[in-house]
């Protein structure tokens, strides 16, 4: 595969694949939401915003729509009384399992480094 100039499609970013897959994941709560359901598995709309802490519900439902839209969640509904909606990780969502562990990784390495570094090591490091 060639690339064509820096974002591998000419002039538009929408033609760089880093550019496609970063727009999935920018939006709010989006990377917390799939790290929590690659964690623990399926899980209903409750019990996914008890663990989403501080997210909304309208704003948790309008993520895991994004998300369904996207191939990256599937939401499986049963007709019961009171109806059970369950949410997992698809495929693609289960692709993205090394990159968010490896990103949760270096989230853990670099907080425990601004905890223990003396703050005027890191500004001299800024």
């Amino acid at each position: 595969m060639t690339l064509k100039g820096k974002n591998g499609g000419g002039d538009d970013p929408a033609s760089c694949p880093m550019d496609f897959i970063l727009r999935l994941l920018m939006g709010p709560w989006t990377t917390y939401i799939l790290y929590t359901l690659g964690e623990h598995g399926p899980q209903r709309f409750g019990e996914l915003k008890r663990r989403v802490t501080g997210v909304s519900a309208k704003m948790l439902t309008e993520r895991l729509r994004s998300l369904e839209q996207a191939g990256l969640v599937t939401r499986h509904y049963e007709a019961t009384i009171p109806p059970k909606v369950t949410y997992a990780l698809a495929a693609r969502g289960h692709e993205l399992r090394g990159v968010l562990d490896q990103l949760a990784g270096l989230g853990r390495k670099w907080l425990v480094e601004d905890a223990t570094a003396p703050a005027t090591a890191r500004q001299a490091a800024e």
